[in-house]
């Protein structure tokens, strides 16, 4: 991009219609990877930041795995002052979205401890943290709990699979009570759960359970439980190449069966009053007193939007 062409680059674009629910729509997605996940995410910074202007999102996270994660994840820790440093330098040019500079974190052990250190945290914009098996685990029994009792020892017995979700369920958990956790990525992807314990602790912490709609395996039934305890909710692509970054139509649709609306959201918003059709005035009505009406009540961005929370040490 040359300074040529910035004023033509930097014009914001309209909502993606895909992007809208009933009463809501998106305007953020707090959950991309970039190059920086090795071996994994497709593109860089900025074809994720243009494929977010495409679609009309005026806020876009970049969070590349955690150095723990085996052949996807920052070579590291360093790397994510570099992620910082490159998105100061987007947010810079382009005023119409803002970039969010963040990480995927792994959970390494039952004790619910992060492969990236509190003080590299503090640093980024944005805090995401999730279970992953393919991770290199905090010591040797921490790696039979998390990788082989998953993978295999649950496979073959009732027993097995009992211990893995209770050991599951405390490892997210703990890392949700002591580190500051912004969303937790696709809560009981792979490694199963025990949903009620993991939504009171979020909805606790003020931590955020996502929707996603890279994995399609999550469930109604998930997403009530969660707002039954008063959780917060993110819907997000986990998009690993441009394409996919703010393609969150199945996220959507799914929040709306389970009966999510803006207020449960941190990246949606309330659908704004939209004129109503001209007609012929009335005696003594101004012709555009309905539009006049719709645009008073229509809320100001700045009251309805939400962004993660920018935690303190």
């Amino acid at each position: 991009m040359t300074e040529d062409n910035w004023f033509t680059w930097n014009e914001p674009h309209p909502l993606d219609a895909s992007l809208r629910a009933h009463d809501f729509e998106v305007f953020a997605d707090y959950h991309t990877h970039t190059v920086y996940s090795r071996n994994h995410g497709k593109g860089t910074i900025e074809d994720n930041l243009l494929a977010a202007r495409e679609k009309g999102l005026t806020e876009l996270a970049i969070t590349d795995h955690g150095p723990a994660a085996l052949g996807i994840g920052i070579r590291e820790v360093k790397t994510l002052e570099v992620i910082k440093a490159r998105t100061t330098h987007y947010n810079r040019l382009f005023a119409d979205i803002r970039l969010l500079a963040g990480v995927e974190a792994n959970v390494v052990s039952i004790d619910g401890r992060l492969d990236v250190p509190r003080s590299a945290l503090k640093e980024l914009d944005i805090r995401v943290a999730g279970l992953h098996y393919q991770i290199m685990p905090a010591s040797v029994s921490d790696g039979f709990d998390i990788i082989l009792n998953n993978l295999v020892l649950s496979k073959l017995s009732r027993r097995m699979r009992r211990r893995a979700r209770l050991v599951n369920t405390k490892a997210i958990v703990e890392a949700v009570n002591h580190y500051n956790i912004d969303i937790v990525s696709h809560p009981g992807l792979k490694l199963d759960i025990d949903t009620h314990e993991l939504a009171r602790a979020a909805a606790r912490r003020g931590t955020a359970l996502e929707i996603s709609a890279g994995h399609p395996y999550m469930t109604v039934d998930f997403i009530r439980i969660g707002l039954k305890e008063g959780v917060k909710f993110s819907i997000d692509s986990d998009a690993h190449k441009p394409a996919n970054v703010g393609r969150l139509e199945s996220g959507i649709r799914l929040a709306e069966r389970a009966g999510v609306g803006a207020a449960d959201l941190i990246n949606a918003r309330p659908l704004r009053a939209r004129p109503l059709r001209a007609r012929e005035a009335g005696p003594g009505e101004r012709p555009d007193a309905r539009v006049a009406l719709a645009e008073e009540l229509a809320p100001e961005p700045d009251q309805t939007r939400k962004n993660p929370r920018v935690r303190r040490s």
